[in-house]
């Protein structure tokens, strides 16, 4: 309950700092909206000139893009600013501030700032997700239920691979590169899996799991329900999340101070 309410706190204050400067309010939403608008244009010209692309058509494609929005919305609001200023406030010494605090430092690391702008970005993924569900041929609802579990799942993975990225500004400082990669990677996951060698498929389906985010939730919905794979997913997801936590003891074990 303590984290709740201060995840809720966190939110308020994010929320009426935002609503301070409203011009930068509406401008970051309109340029999100670019955002989406090129990854749609990508995939509606691909399919002018081929019928499916891996084992998925343009109706199926539009319903992972969806998906796609949807969580990466959600990681956007509540993890990216955060995670990313991680290495600044590494070199700037802010990080001694917060680990002093009752908290867990991971957690007040990755919540403490939310960009409550792009909330517009979530509204935006759950209209494109329910236009590409009202022109999916043969859609059952029944299977947005399985939505529950594999989108906060896809989340957790989402937060807990880049959280274990962006932790290694502790031992090196400036880690820009790093987080270039991390980027290379995770557009790995802006596209259909089953595109994929299979050996590319099972690595971002496990070691990097960027497959996860939106590749896995599509399935449940246009595919016949693999439950070995969803089981698969909920459980790596925490494993993920508990991993990204010793990963984080460890490294501030290597910690030194900004003003020692």
């Amino acid at each position: 309950m303590k984290y709740a309410r201060l995840f809720a706190a966190f939110f308020k204050a994010s929320l009426v700092a935002d609503l301070e400067y409203r011009a930068n309010f509406v401008t970051r939403i309109a340029t999100d909206i670019f955002w989406y608008a090129a990854q749609i244009i990508t995939f509606e010209t691909l399919f002018r000139h081929t019928d499916r692309i891996g084992s998925w058509n343009l109706e199926q494609t539009r319903v992972f893009l969806g998906l796609l929005f949807v969580v990466d919305a959600f990681y956007m609001i509540f993890f990216h600013d955060n995670l990313d200023r991680m290495s600044d406030r590494v070199r700037k010494g802010e990080m001694d501030l917060l680990l002093a605090k009752p908290v867990d430092s991971q957690f007040m690391l990755s919540c403490q700032r939310m960009a409550t702008a792009l909330i517009g970005n979530l509204l935006i993924g759950l209209s494109w997700l329910s236009f590409s569900l009202y022109n999916l041929p043969g859609f059952q609802p029944a299977r947005l239920l399985w939505l529950i579990f594999l989108i906060p799942a896809g989340l957790l993975c989402l937060y807990s691979v880049r959280f274990m990225f962006c932790s290694t500004a502790i031992l090196f400082t400036r880690s820009e590169n790093l987080q270039y990669l991390w980027f290379q990677v995770y557009k790995l996951g802006m596209r259909p899996d089953s595109i994929y060698f299979p050996w590319l498929k099972f690595v971002i389906l496990t070691i990097l799991p960027v497959g996860i985010v939106a590749s896995v939730p599509a399935r449940a919905i246009l595919d016949p329900p693999n439950f070995a794979l969803f089981a698969w997913v909920v459980v790596w997801s925490f494993v993920l999340l508990y991993l990204s936590h010793r990963f984080w003891q460890w490294a501030l074990t290597k910690y030194s101070s900004a003003s020692s």
